[in-house]
């Protein structure tokens, strides 16, 4: 992986995207995996594991907890052992970076522990990002979790002393890793757990958990009525098998799929399977795009995406509420959609990384485009692009990738490069490669 400017010229694609690329491992998934491995008796290599910063960041904390991680990062498998009891160490002090997954699951985690004293801390973003609905709900649960700084926010103190069990309310509306983290500490509790759901809920990733810790030996996650789940404890993990295959990343897929859109050409993204064979609600991205006029359709090594040039490419109408990590990438290339496109859903996205809305539009209307921008919504009016901008991505990694392959559109006809992007580097959050790859690619449809 070669080193990137802070400042990067995209090269436009002068013809056809020709190829095949294998999207890196969910991030979703890898998080997940590792914390749920951790748990097991005995080791588990995970194969096709992400390799990011934010996987990084969990494996490092694991580490500091006092679990044993072997990297192979050629392979792409991290291989978990450690105590069968769970958390070794006694203390320690945890860095999570600007890891949403990482700060949720390991304050979580911690909290389950028997004994011991731990100190999250992230970066001045993350430390803006929403804790309170699982710190509340952890409380509930007997744990001893101490702010500070700010109620409900990082840095964050966790006196373990594990989990009693019993019924909580937990305020998901701002992010689901909340309900995620509780489920998957809820078997280590000493009774059942049973957990209310307010306000609004974003369902896929959870369900995702949830069919990841069957996988993992857990019974399904019960559903008494729409808003209540609950889980049996105690109940340890385990795992059938020593080795543990992470999918492709859906939102890493969602940027490649839109290739051939923009570009022109047929792309066969290996291992990324479809709608319903999936553990990952963002492969519903790729539903919106045959809305636009992109051909995708299955094969026998994963999904092929066909666009050609003859074709009209048509601005859409989509709620992302269910799979909103993959918004800009239909927002950056609205410009070239016949037609206005209208995202809404993502009101959710102003507390991430970034406040994703507003820069969304900030960025498209420096490109020249007209954008009505509302709590929830997003709606674009194509105009001509203006050419000479420098897109700035606030340090998020769906940012540099989204507008990244705006940037592979041959806007002037002659391959001249036409926009740039700011600290392309934070795509090393989730897709390191992403820009290497996209040099093959271009280099390979020559």
């Amino acid at each position: 992986m070669s080193a990137l400017p802070d400042r990067l010229l995209l090269q436009p694609f002068t013809r056809p995207v020709r190829g095949e690329v294998a999207p890196p491992g969910s991030k979703s998934l890898t998080n997940r995996a590792l914390l749920l491995a951790a748990l097991c008796p005995q080791p588990v290599t995970l194969t096709e594991a992400l390799y990011s910063e934010d996987s990084l960041i969990m494996v490092e904390a694991l580490r500091r907890l006092g679990f044993t991680i072997g990297e192979n990062s050629g392979a792409r498998t991290l291989r978990v052992s450690g105590p069968a009891n769970g958390i070794r160490a006694e203390r320690a002090e945890l860095h999570v970076g600007l890891a949403g997954t990482a700060a949720r699951f390991l304050t979580a985690f911690c909290a389950a522990a028997p004994r011991g004293v731990y100190r999250l801390d992230g970066t001045p973003r993350m430390r803006e990002r929403p804790m309170r609905g699982v710190i509340e709900a952890l409380r509930t649960l007997g744990a001893d979790i101490r702010c500070p700084g700010i109620e409900g926010r990082l840095p964050i103190e966790v006196h373990a002393r594990g989990l009693r069990g019993g019924a909580a309310d937990i305020d998901a509306s701002e992010s689901s890793q909340f309900l995620s983290a509780l489920l998957m500490v809820a078997p280590l509790a000493s009774g059942p757990v049973e957990l209310r759901t307010v306000g609004e809920l974003r369902l896929p990733f959870v369900e995702l958990t949830a069919r990841l810790m069957e996988q993992f030996g857990q019974p399904p996650v019960a559903r008494p009525s729409p808003d209540r789940f609950r889980v049996e404890a105690p109940r340890p993990y385990s795992l059938d098998r020593d080795c543990f295959p992470i999918e492709p990343d859906a939102s890493a897929a969602s940027y490649l799929l839109a290739l051939p859109l923009v570009a022109g050409g047929e792309l066969l993204l290996n291992g990324v399977a479809p709608t319903g064979r999936s553990l990952q609600g963002d492969i519903r991205f790729a539903e919106v795009l045959r809305e636009c006029g992109l051909i995708v359709a299955g094969h026998p090594r994963g999904l092929v995406a066909r666009w050609e040039r003859r074709s009209v490419r048509r601005g859409v109408t989509q709620d992302f509420a269910r799979f909103s990590d993959t918004f800009l990438t239909l927002a950056a290339i609205s410009p070239l959609l016949t037609g206005p496109t209208r995202i809404a859903g993502i009101a959710h996205t102003r507390k991430q990384e970034t406040d994703r809305v507003a820069g969304a539009a900030a960025e498209l209307r420096k490109l020249g485009q007209h954008v009505v921008e509302t709590e929830d919504a997003l709606e674009i009016h194509p105009r001509p692009l203006t050419p000479g901008v420098e897109i700035e991505t606030y340090g998020d990694h769906r940012f540099a990738m989204s507008f990244g392959i705006l940037g592979c559109h041959d806007l002037h006809g002659d391959g001249r490069p036409w926009l740039a992007i700011r600290n392309p580097g934070c795509c090393a959050k989730t897709f390191p490669a992403f820009f290497d790859l996209l040099a093959r690619l271009r280099a390979a449809s020559h």
